[in-house]
């Protein structure tokens, strides 16, 4: 897959051993770890943990910690987070990350909007969620515009003193899904996790009845990578 590629790419040399922060079900898990990465994948929810594990293959160590449980201890040649990093706390979020690091190891980190690409459907979507949420676009953590050159992580990334060689980088992507797994998806979004479980599950009800069986998504991936600065 490109995403593995160009990680690898950056790194300049194998990969052996990855921390994932929030793995949820295990698909990025599985991208590494199909490719001979060892990954310990941690994850706060019990129930995602215990999902990931009926899929993922014996190379994966899953552990239920949140990113800011993690203590220093083995350091790993890679830390990634695949649409997660924002669930972090901002304190203390890069000598933390550093430490879980080996000198010139890889931070990576990516995602981005997950966009219906017809825009009549994606109006009515906007229309049936509207009386409960103006938009479900997770906003910059730290405010960074939109047209900016360097999105956030890589804004913050380029101010740290722990780590260098700040990289951004797009991969277009296309997909089909059937409405129902879009639904799901919409489900995992911070703006509808945070709203009282009956208004979600209403929000969540409307929106499926003024979907198509399918839909087509504009889901192009950003991608950030840095290196661990090596220690004097």
């Amino acid at each position: 897959m490109e995403l593995f590629d160009m990680v690898m790419a950056y790194a300049g040399h194998p990969v052996r051993t990855a921390l994932e922060i929030g793995a949820g079900t295990g698909k990025a898990t599985r991208l590494f770890a199909q490719r001979g990465v060892t990954v310990t994948a941690t994850d706060p929810d019990g129930s995602m943990l215990a999902e990931l594990r009926k899929h993922v293959p014996t190379n994966v160590r899953p552990l239920q910690a949140a990113f800011e449980d993690l203590r220093p201890g083995a350091r790993y040649g890679l830390v990634y987070a695949a649409a997660a990093l924002h669930w972090t706390k901002p304190e203390g979020r890069w000598p933390r990350m550093a430490a879980l690091l080996a000198p010139g190891g890889v931070f990576a980190s990516w995602g981005g909007p997950f966009r219906l690409a017809d825009p009549a459907v994606e109006e009515a979507v906007r229309a049936a969620r509207a009386p409960f949420l103006e938009s479900d676009e997770i906003p910059s953590p730290d405010g960074t515009p939109p047209g900016h050159e360097m999105q956030w992580p890589g804004t913050e990334l380029r101010r740290s003193e722990w780590f260098t060689d700040v990289r951004q980088s797009a991969i277009g992507r296309r997909v089909t899904m059937s409405a129902h797994d879009y639904v799901g998806h919409l489900s995992t979004i911070s703006a509808y996790l945070v709203l009282p479980t009956a208004e979600r599950e209403q929000v969540l009800g409307q929106v499926m009845r003024v979907l198509p069986d399918r839909v087509e998504m504009a889901a192009d991936i950003t991608v950030h990578l840095a290196r661990r600065r090596r220690e004097d």
